[in-house]
């Protein structure tokens, strides 16, 4: 009797011509192939975290058709999740609206005064402050359309103490304009200067309103339009 093994028979020959295909990857979860929604980018280009993609779902959601006529499961599906999942970050669409209406007015108020800081400790004049403060209200406008959409529209649903909130950041940033633009303008009167102010806003947050022009000349208009405003007001005042 033979006891020696039976060797294996020999591999098939391999079809000319066809290279053998390396694995492929695993596709993790909300990759465009895998069937999930890419993951949202901020500014530096770092992924935005999940409670910012779903405050940036909300308000454009919130802008086109309305408070009521969004519900949870859409919010959260325009980020990849379930509706029950949302409630992990927020209680419900009341706190969403809260937080972006709140959030923006003090982010408003905070960045004017970080650039009115900064550009004290540059040793910038006055007019440089004024044009400071143009261009990261301009920035905002062309940024958060759907944000000033949604303040336009829902303001007057926020409960009570948030929306005095809302009033008195809003308040403090006017007055931090009206400052600077009377540093500009020491011939304008406070009450001119303050109408003056909400006069170039309501400019500057006509953005949703506003033909598609490329965004550098939007920015450049606008900036045109503000500065030219406060000078008119000046100028009038002066020939009075």
């Amino acid at each position: 009797m033979n006891t020696q093994p039976t060797p294996a028979p020999a591999p098939p020959p391999s079809r000319p011509g066809r290279a053998s295909r390396p694995a492929r990857p695993a596709r993790s979860a909300g990759s465009p192939a895998a069937g999930g929604p890419p993951a949202a980018r901020g500014a530096s280009g770092a992924p935005e975290p999940r409670r910012q993609q779903i405050l940036r779902a909300a308000s454009v959601l919130f802008a086109e058709r309305g408070f009521h006529g969004v519900g949870v499961d859409e919010i959260g599906a325009a980020v990849g999740i379930s509706g029950p999942a949302l409630y992990r970050h927020f209680v419900g669409k009341d706190a969403m609206l809260a937080e972006l209406l709140v959030g923006i007015s003090s982010s408003l108020r905070d960045g004017g005064i970080r650039r009115v800081v900064e550009a004290a400790e540059a040793g910038l004049a006055p007019e440089a402050v004024l044009d400071s403060l143009i261009s990261g209200h301009v920035d905002f406008a062309l940024r958060d359309r759907a944000l000033i959409t949604l303040h336009d529209r829902e303001l007057d649903r926020l409960p009570e103490q948030e929306r005095r909130r809302v009033r008195q950041l809003q308040r403090q940033y006017v007055e931090l304009w009206v400052e600077v633009v009377r540093e500009v303008y020491q011939e304008l009167p406070e009450d001119e200067a303050r109408a003056a102010v909400h006069a170039v806003f309501g400019l500057l947050n006509s953005t949703p309103h506003l033909s598609r022009l490329g965004r550098e000349e939007m920015a450049a208009l606008l900036r045109r339009l503000a500065l030219g405003a406060f000078a008119a007001a000046a100028g009038a005042n002066a020939g009075a």
